[in-house]
């Protein structure tokens, strides 16, 4: 896990959120899903609540809120899906511009986009204030099983050698004059992903090999072990806290 490995969803800063350790922001954010996933879904002010609370996390990172909106397009097959729900899903129905629509439907809707989004926005909020090499650190301090760890690394790393390669390739097949029309060229792309699969498990098999005769054992070295401090600690719990206080008001009224 060497340093220097950046993501497209990162965006660098000196705000506090960045300056806090990664465990501390994984604990925050996953605490923060939990008591979203939580709270009844008939609380729609408690949804609007978490929103503005992500918004507030959101101005302390000085991330702008096109960047967070623009990555929350990942979302879009499950807005799809949701979007279904109230036509397929069975029960008691109401008629909204001439459609018939399911009860039901339209709160499990409702429960799959809030709840969902305020998920991903959480999530991209974490990527955009930590670095990889970081997340990566943070995940080992929560004590997450090394090999999960592992291999999530190498995910990381290879899935770029790998898009590399294919770039590579993309780039000789058009310098020889090849270009993908139609049924004919599936067998000259079936052939590159068959080179591509041989070519990355070679490569694989090289890396392996380098790493056992340098020691490896299994395990990875910790680079970096220096622990939060309370204050620290502090800063990262504001957000799941005041979520819980929502979640409570939401439960109770």
């Amino acid at each position: 896990m060497g340093a220097g490995h950046a993501h497209k969803l990162y965006r660098h800063g000196h705000s506090p959120v960045h300056g806090l350790p990664a465990h501390c922001k994984i604990a925050a954010v996953f605490c923060f899903v939990l008591v979203v996933v939580s709270t009844p879904r008939e609380a729609l002010w408690a949804f609007g609540l978490y929103a503005a609370l992500l918004a507030l996390a959101a101005a302390a990172a000085r991330v702008p809120a096109r960047f967070l909106l623009t990555r929350l397009l990942i979302e879009v097959p499950f807005v799809a899906f949701a979007v279904l729900m109230p036509f397929v899903a069975e029960g008691p129905r109401v008629h909204v511009g001439g459609l018939s629509l399911s009860t039901s439907g339209l709160w499990g809707a409702w429960n799959i986009l809030a709840k969902g989004t305020l998920g991903v926005a959480a999530s991209v909020l974490l990527a955009a204030t930590t670095e990889l090499r970081e997340l990566l650190q943070g995940l080992q301090r929560l004590r997450m099983p090394p090999l999960l760890v592992q291999i999530a690394s190498f995910m990381i790393r290879y899935g770029d050698v790998i898009t590399d390669e294919m770039r590579r390739m993309r780039i000789a097949r058009l310098s020889r004059g090849f270009e993908a029309r139609g049924v004919r060229s599936w067998g000259v792309l079936a052939k590159s992903a068959g080179a591509l699969f041989i070519r990355s498990y070679e490569r694989g098999e090289r890396v392996h090999l380098s790493m056992v005769s340098r020691g490896y054992t299994g395990t990875m070295p910790v680079v970096d072990a220096a622990s939060a401090t309370r204050a620290q600690w502090t800063r990262a719990a504001a957000l799941p806290l005041a979520a819980l206080a929502v979640c409570l008001l939401g439960w109770t009224l």
